[in-house]
């Protein structure tokens, strides 16, 4: 305020306009407490070139005192303390209702529009922070199609990558990631333990294999691809040493039925972080969901585009037009406001694009009433989560 008095008192003085936009975030500078999570910007005017007078000064006075209260409210409002990973869900005043369980730190909340982006995170149940949004590279071919998924994805600010030992791309996603100058500990690097490789010390190799096609020296989350054929539970003591050896963050399984979850129970008590599973709209697998979220297990959505298949799909074209969206982006959108882990994979430029910008809008009560109701148990993939436990 001392500084736009001093401008006031000078006002014959000539000065030059220009503008210069910056995100909200870069104002940080202005208390340690201070970080937006929404994507909004601000443009600060600087006048340039202009004689005016004095009434017009006043006017700029009075301009200038209100923006200073206003951004001093939001520096000193404590309802916008939020840095990267602040933001991750875990803040029940602020982000919804923690599940009672004892290692539940995951939950979710329907409205969050306002304090989400793509960088928010979630806190899993063993304290390990976690993307709620990244790139999925399944069927993406190794080499150039998906080294240029993931730098344009990262490029979009992705900070989660999702690939598997299955989809032979392992080495490239590690090529992209060292190339992109990004530091190994902001981007997020999921990797699975194939079905064939299952077994106790079949795990160790197949680990130190994913670990040397990605060039790095640890993994953030690994997940068993799935409860099948057997040899479950040696290979999930495998995948705890590990952890404990700090070669993974975080260890989780992915197409897991409640009965695998429940025999997976009885041997071991660690329980899994992630239960990677199909799920959108028209896939909702509720008792599942529910089971996961009382277990403290997160859920993370592959396929939540259902391959594409249902996008012609008249209600999801409807309620994108009356948020000015495609079909993609409205069950992503339903997939974040459910508080699941949203993976969608895309080789394709255009389409990584689309499918981050989805932090801008909110879907109302009403238009997840409507998508809830298109459940029709529509699966894409191969129904591992039925199969027998062969443990």
């Amino acid at each position: 305020m001392f500084l736009a008095s001093r401008i006031i008192d000078h006002y014959s003085q000539e000065f030059y306009t220009t503008t210069h936009e910056i995100g909200i975030g870069d104002m940080a500078f202005l208390s340690p407490l201070f970080r937006l999570k929404s994507p909004c910007r601000l443009n600060f005017t600087v006048v340039k070139r202009a004689r005016i007078s004095t009434q017009a000064w006043k006017l700029s006075y009075h301009s200038i005192k209100m923006t200073y209260n206003v951004l001093l409210f939001f520096v000193l409002s404590p309802c916008f303390v939020h840095d990267r990973d602040s933001c991750d869900l875990k803040n029940e005043n602020s982000c919804g209702e923690i599940s009672k369980g004892s290692r539940a730190k995951y939950y979710t909340s329907p409205s969050r529009s306002n304090i989400i982006n793509i960088s928010s995170t979630l806190t899993l149940n063993d304290g390990v922070k976690i993307p709620i949004f990244g790139l999925g590279v399944y069927q993406a071919g190794s080499g150039e199609e998906t080294r240029n998924a993931v730098h344009w994805a990262l490029e979009n600010h992705y900070l989660q990558i999702d690939t598997a030992a299955r989809y032979n791309n392992e080495a490239s996603v590690g090529e992209a990631l060292r190339e992109s100058g990004i530091p190994r500990g902001d981007i997020f690097v999921v990797t699975k333990l194939y079905d064939d490789d299952h077994g106790y010390e079949e795990t160790f190799k197949a680990f130190n294999k994913s670990l040397g096609n990605l060039g790095l020296e640890y993994v953030d989350l690994y997940l068993m691809h799935s409860p099948v054929p057997d040899k479950v539970v040696p290979s999930w003591n495998a995948m705890v040493k590990l952890q404990h050896q700090g070669l993974i963050r975080s260890i989780g399984v992915s197409n897991f039925g409640i009965h695998h979850l429940e025999e997976l129970k009885k041997h071991s008590t660690v329980v899994p972080s992630v239960n990677q599973i199909e799920v959108h709209p028209f896939l909702q697998e509720n008792a599942l969901v529910n089971y996961c979220r009382k277990e403290g297990i997160a859920i993370q959505a592959y396929s939540p585009l259902t391959r594409g298949e249902k996008l012609g799909h008249p209600t999801l074209k409807a309620i994108g037009d009356k948020h000015e969206k495609t079909p993609a982006q409205i069950l992503l959108r339903w997939c974040i406001q459910k508080g699941y882990i949203c993976i969608p994979k895309s080789s394709q430029l255009s389409r990584i694009e689309e499918n981050a910008s989805i932090f801008d809008f909110e879907l109302t009560d009403d238009d997840l009433n409507i998508l809830d109701g298109l459940e029709e148990d529509f699966r894409t993939g191969r129904p591992k989560i039925k199969e027998p436990w062969n443990g």
